[in-house]
């Protein structure tokens, strides 16, 4: 069945459809990782978007459940050059189409992939619309044109409840803004007791589960449609050893009093050359972001730069000068990636560790203190 590809700008590309036949519009961009694409798929930071790989052989591996990185797929449709529908791979229990019909997503492929990177590098990510649809491009457009890219990504892909990864070392809640799970599998691994929470989470909630660390996760979006998780990061900043990822870091950011701003294309991929200042050493790393810190907003702040990318010398992480904080924008889980970066968790964890004994009684006591006082002690220790 044909399919076909509008962009905003007029571009119309034919390919051939598979996966669901359902339209979808959203945020036209692309990746450039050469595996993972299932990985990519399940990474609910593409909330909303049109994936185009720009590798030109996807599915070949096919798909398998281990792999995921978030129980479903929250992208609107993907884009290849040539699909493979009978994969070859020890692990692989179904196809990549058999994905895309399960959870409702179009795909359309055999259209140029290579033409369709440059276009959006020069002209900047777009709006698109997918289609198996034989209508005039007439009235795709103004669908098109009357459809909006998504605001609300972050409350679509968030936990709406909290649950937890027991462990037996340190207690680190993991505010979900759309985290991939390989995040809580890396803490997991290092025996943390993971308590993961929801966006809407507030300080005081995270003070009754007396953690020893908080972790802002990975999302979708501008951070900028998620004030209250700003105004939540921008309270605890000091009270607790903190760690932001992608979106957590940008959250980090403007609590801090920074500024954040929209990449042309964005930076999405799992070779993105990334340079530690103080040492000076380069660490390939993954990435899935279409927003930055800006650079000259971290002038007045706490905030010291610790990471730029050595591509286009954009802001790639930061740390508090003050309070037991820092953030990076790539993803040390690396799923997919390189593992360069792991290294960060066990940073994070040392953090931890070093605050709680140069701060044997933290303030976080008295208001636990006080939440018994009041008779919440018993969800304050779950």
């Amino acid at each position: 069945m044909q399919a076909r590809l509008l962009l905003e700008d007029g571009t119309l590309l034919i390919g051939k459809s598979f996966g669901s036949t359902k339209e979808m519009t959203g945020e036209v961009v692309f990746n450039t990782g050469i595996t993972g694409y299932q990985e990519v798929l399940s990474d609910p930071s593409y909330c909303g978007q049109i994936v185009t790989m720009t590798y030109p052989l996807i599915g070949n591996y096919g798909i398998n459940r281990d792999d995921f990185e978030a129980l479903r797929p929250y992208i609107h449709g993907f884009i290849v050059r040539e699909h493979e529908d009978v994969p070859s791979n020890w692990r692989a229990e179904y196809t990549l189409d058999a994905l895309l019909k399960e959870y409702d997503i179009p795909g359309i492929q055999g259209i140029d992939t290579r033409m369709l990177t440059r276009k959006i590098r020069h002209h900047g990510t777009m709006k698109g619309i997918l289609t198996t649809s034989n209508e005039p491009v007439e009235a795709l457009m103004d669908r098109l044109n009357q459809s909006s890219l998504l605001r609300d990504q972050v409350s679509r892909v968030s936990t709406k409840n909290v649950f937890s990864a027991p462990g037996h070392k340190e207690r680190v809640v993991l505010v979900d803004f759309g985290s991939k799970s390989g995040i809580l599998k890396d803490l997991v691994k290092r025996g943390c007791d993971v308590v993961v929470v929801p966006h809407t989470v507030t300080a005081d909630e995270i003070r009754k589960l007396n953690p020893d660390g908080i972790l802002l996760s990975n999302g979708p979006g501008d951070p900028k449609d998620v004030p209250h998780a700003v105004q939540m990061v921008r309270e605890i900043i000091g009270e607790y050893p903190l760690f932001g990822i992608c979106l957590g870091h940008q959250l980090f950011a403007l609590a801090s009093g920074a500024d954040t701003e929209k990449l042309k294309f964005g930076h999405r991929g799992g070779n993105h050359p990334v340079q530690e200042l103080a040492s000076g050493r380069c660490y390939i790393t993954s990435q899935n972001h279409g927003y930055t810190v800006k650079e000259d907003s971290i002038a007045g702040t706490d905030l010291e730069v610790t990471h730029i990318n050595n591509n286009d010398k954009t802001i790639e992480g930061l740390k508090h000068k003050k309070a037991p904080a820092f953030s990076v924008q790539y993803h040390p889980e690396a799923a997919p990636g390189p593992y360069d970066s792991s290294y960060l968790f066990d940073d994070f964890l040392t953090m931890i560790r070093d605050y709680k004994q140069n701060n044997p009684q933290p303030p976080r006591q008295a208001q636990l203190a006080a939440a018994a006082a009041k008779g919440e002690l018993q969800y304050a220790q779950k």
